[in-house]
Parts: structure tokens; sequence; C-alpha cells
């Protein structure tokens, strides 16, 4: 009687393994979520204009231009992204201050968050600065300002989960660190144009995938 209550023990956990082996398949082999396009290549639905610098869209290009007021310009998404791995496009056409800001909120031209920099050369592009607040958090390396070509298109990718940041530029890896505040952040992408005029900078394929 023993022997029979130690098989059917047994079998329970054969059972028992077999079936989580089973669910943790299927998770592995659930299709993956697609990028969502953040910039339609037409106008600029979903997006809000902050400030007086002129963001518009030129042949399929989301533009951003220093208006006659030089001041700060932010393009912020209506939506929230907490969780995202994010790639996107630019060109430095003049000058090329800007910055891709996440979990950020604008009020006026004043943002709360922070910013994957996009600069001219040796200036920390793919670096992440904190507005109004601790300043730089991470600073590219010497070695890795070459990776920026300026006046050509750049890819720049930005992945945020939780507290932890990562970024490449042109698929070379620029920042890997973890910061709680941010961990505990939320708001929306945003673009931005750095004061002082003469700065324009162009943008395409805005793919945003949500973790």
């Amino acid at each position: 009687m023993f022997k029979w209550k130690q098989l059917f023990a047994l079998c329970a956990v054969v059972l028992l393994v077999n079936s989580a082996f089973i669910v943790t398949r299927l998770e592995d082999t659930a299709p993956d979520k697609k990028p969502i396009k953040l910039f339609n290549g037409k106008d600029l639905k979903g997006w809000k204009i902050n400030g007086t610098e002129k963001w518009y869209v030129e042949k399929g290009l989301l533009v951003c231009e220093s208006g006659p007021d030089k001041g700060y310009g932010y393009l912020t998404t209506d939506k929230f992204y907490k969780d995202f791995d994010l790639s996107v496009q630019f060109k430095q056409d003049a000058n090329g201050n800007s910055g891709v800001f996440f979990r950020s909120t604008v009020d006026g031209t004043k943002v709360a968050g922070w910013q994957v920099e996009v600069s001219p050369p040796n200036h920390d592009t793919g670096g992440v600065y904190e507005s109004y607040g601790r300043g730089w958090l991470v600073q590219i390396p010497d070695e890795k300002e070459g990776f920026l070509k300026m006046g050509e298109w750049n890819t720049l990718r930005i992945r945020v989960v939780g507290p932890k940041v990562q970024t490449w530029l042109n698929g070379n890896a620029m920042v890997d660190f973890d910061d709680a505040k941010i961990g505990e952040a939320n708001g929306s992408i945003a673009l931005q144009i750095h004061d002082g005029g003469g700065i324009k900078v162009s943008w395409k394929n805005l793919l945003l995938t949500e973790l």
C-alpha cells in the first residue's frame, strides 16, 4: 500500500512539472508586441506643441526648428509611456542641440523628467540628463563620442524598464544604469529643441514598443 502511495505522489509531481513546462513554453512562444508609430508621417496627431518654436511635417519628416523667440520648445506625446523600447532616427540639419525626453511632463516650456541627449559632436549624445534636478546622471566617455554622424541620419534607441535605463546610438551601447527616482516616475515621450536659435533637426521612424 505504501509503494502505491509513493508511486501516486511521484506521478503527481511529474504531472505538475510537465504542466509548468507547457505553460512556460506557451509564454515563450507568445507573439511579441508590435511597435507603435508615434509619428504617422503626415501630421502631428497624437502630439502637443509646447512653446513657440517650430514643429512641422515636411516630405514625411518631423522637423523642429528654432523660431523668432529662440527659446526652448517641446513636442510631447498625448499618451504616457512608462516601460518601453523606443527607436528614433534623427538628422542634425543645423546645429543639433535637441533631445528625447521620457517619463516627462511639460508645463509651458518647463520640463520635469529625463532627457537622452541629442547634441553636436563631443557633447554627450546618448547620455542622460535630469532637467531642473540633478543634472547629468550619465555622460558619454570620449571614446564613444565618435559614434554620432553629424549631418547624417542616426538611430537612437532608448529602453526604459522600471528603474533601468539603456541607450544605444547607431547600434553602440551608450549608457546602462538604474535610478530609483526614474523607476517611480511616469510621463510622456517628448522631443526638445534647445534655446539659443539656429537649430534644425529632422526626425523619422519613431517606433515604440510598450513593455
